[in-house]
């Protein structure tokens, strides 16, 4: 007998998930990280005793480099440094024993503007960090070591914000790279975004443990406009988003492969936005567990995540073919959170882009526990509805919401409100505990079920039926 949820189903999830997997596959074969160079070099044998590191490892970076390559080794102790830049070819290499520690000088962070100006620079100006490459091809950092920015408030001081962040490096920015690997290393305390990779190709970010719950804007891992990236074997906790993917640089993220990680937030947990000036296709989050940080967590913020899930599209770019399967969500207010707007926010000399698309979206799988109570939402817009979202084999638990209920005409449209899970807080909890939705179309729920605690009294779904069992 035919069975009957896959009668159910849309035509576009079987061919979605094969050619996911068979994208999954692709990835895992042809990304083996670093290209290995015979050549090695300390620090010391640049003549670092001690001190200020940052000439003695750039020269360690540039000798390697001119040997087409090689080895930059920190072998054991604390290396205090200023901003350093990558070449072509080269490893960082940071091993059990050291710590690569960031200055707490901000005169050590000297600008590296972006050679091709992008939203990234109009909207956040920030042309800091510890480590820069750009333009490179085959660089490392890896090893068992610590990658540390001392990038508290007090060090770092400056307000939390949603645009520029002057005065606090990033620890990691590459831009305009291919051949990127990122292995190993334990990366703590920033003062701003951990990692930033933008318009990069052939990335590789694996078995990494991120604490980044020092300061404001403490993004663990963002991906900005690439390609051909595994985030694999990764544990992140982090104040803002996890992990996040942009638009910014205004190039295609695609095929994209995160597998195995632990993902937590005080924000949100994996995010999509949001920056969405260029397209997001060709996503799979597998394997991992993904939610907010626990009371008992190192945090600079609050417990729990605003989601677990957040898919934004409001600058432009289409959102489609994402596939997240065995998951299991915690801690988030709102596990699964969809906005489509058309804030259109590009620099300042471009026209502004038409309106963008969120649609072809599949989570199955799913499972978690000591969410909400705020609910799961999927907002478009009258002019564009999201679309084409499947939500399969979802078994949640969830506490109740003890705000007033309000109906979905108490919520305006909310043009122009910046699009994040909380966007709803001044008004209340969503208009149900299962799922509200408005401007969706085509929203599948198979075997989904919310479980909320006891004094629920919100209705269980506005805006969108489950199928029939």
């Amino acid at each position: 007998m035919e069975n009957q949820k896959s009668v159910r189903e849309p035509a576009w999830c079987q061919p979605l998930r094969e050619d996911l997997d068979h994208m999954a596959e692709e990835l895992t074969e042809s990304l083996q990280g670093w290209e290995e160079r015979d050549y090695t070099v300390t620090p010391e044998q640049k003549g670092y005793a001690g001190g200020m590191a940052t000439p003695f490892l750039q020269a360690a970076i540039d000798d390697a480099a001119a040997h087409g390559g090689g080895r930059v080794v920190l072998a054991e102790g604390d290396y205090l440094s200023g901003t350093i830049v990558l070449q072509s070819n080269v490893c960082l290499e940071i091993r059990a024993g050291a710590r690569l520690l960031g200055s707490i000088r901000p005169e050590d962070y000297p600008d590296h503007a972006a050679s091709r100006r992008t939203v990234m620079d109009t909207n956040m100006a920030q042309n800091k960090s510890l480590i820069f490459a750009e333009g490179c091809r085959n660089i490392a950092l890896c090893g068992e070591g610590v990658l540390d920015g001392q990038g508290s408030r007090t060090n770092f001081p400056g307000d939390e914000t949603t645009g520029a962040t002057p005065g606090r490096p990033f620890l990691i920015r590459i831009l305009d790279s291919t051949g990127v690997t990122v292995r190993g290393i334990t990366i703590r305390d920033p003062a701003c975004w951990t990692q930033n990779y933008l318009n990069c190709s052939r990335v590789l970010l694996e078995a990494l443990t991120v604490e980044s719950q020092s300061n404001f804007n403490n993004d663990g891992i963002d991906l900005d406009g690439c390609r051909d990236v595994i985030v694999r074997n990764c544990s992140i906790s982090s104040g803002d988003d996890a992990l996040c993917m942009k638009g910014a640089s205004q190039c295609e993220t695609s095929r994209i492969l995160v597998e195995n990680c632990t993902l937590l937030s005080s924000c949100n947990a994996v995010k999509i936005g949001t920056d969405t000036q260029g397209d997001f296709r060709n996503i799979l989050v597998r394997n991992c567990t993904i939610g907010g940080v626990s009371e008992d967590m190192r945090r600079i913020k609050h417990a729990y995540s605003d989601s677990g899930f957040s898919w934004e599209a409001v600058d432009g770019g289409t959102v489609e073919r994402i596939r997240a399967v065995h998951i299991t969500i915690v801690r988030a207010w709102s596990p699964f959170f969809i906005r489509l707007e058309n804030r259109g926010r590009v620099k300042p000399e471009d026209p502004k882009p038409p309106i963008s698309r969120i649609q072809e979206i599949l989570m199955e799988d799913i499972t978690g526990e000591d969410n909400g109570p705020r609910g799961s939402y999927f907002l478009g817009i009258p002019e564009r509805p999201v679309r084409r979202i499947v939500l399969k084999n979802v078994h949640l638990k969830q506490r109740a919401s003890e705000k007033p209920v309000i109906t979905e005409a108490e919520i305006p449209l909310m043009y122009g409100v910046y699009p994040d899970a909380h966007m709803i807080d001044s008004c209340g909890d969503a208009p149900a505990y299962g799922l509200w939705a408005r401007d969706a179309e085509d929203i599948s729920l198979i075997d989904y079920h919310v479980q909320p605690s006891a004094g629920e009294k919100r209705p269980e779904y506005v805006g969108v039926l489950p199928d029939p069992e």
